[in-house]
């Protein structure tokens, strides 16, 4: 099962940024990319919080663990989100208060490099 095109469009709408490793699980492991595909899914659609709110929340969540690779997927996705620049600073403001300095100085640095004002 190789994604189509449209599936890799529609899978950018609710991600952001397609990792290698879905690309790569179409092919390396069909079933495996459909359990994470349910599961994608299930996590990322509207429900009582908003795509939006999600997204702000794995923002903070990846600032948090300092995963480059994460935190830079996670802001790709919020732009086309239309997350604002301003949102995503208010989110990583609760990012220092839980898990200190370090998180927010790293998920400011990612977010003054890809999004702009």
């Amino acid at each position: 099962m190789i994604m189509t095109k449209e599936e890799m469009k529609d899978l950018e709408r609710m991600i952001g940024k397609v990792p290698k490793f879905f690309r790569e699980l179409t092919v390396n492991d069909p079933k495996m990319y459909e359990m994470v595909m349910k599961l994608e899914s299930h996590i990322w659609d509207d429900g009582a919080l908003t795509r939006q709110t999600k997204k702000l929340i794995a923002i903070a969540i990846a600032a948090s663990l300092r995963d480059q690779h994460a935190t830079r997927a996670q802001l790709a996705g919020a732009e086309k989100l239309g997350i604002t620049k301003a949102e995503v600073e208010e989110a990583l403001r609760i990012s220092f208060l839980l898990a200190g300095m370090p998180a927010y100085v790293y998920g400011k640095a990612q977010l003054d490099e890809l999004m702009k004002d």
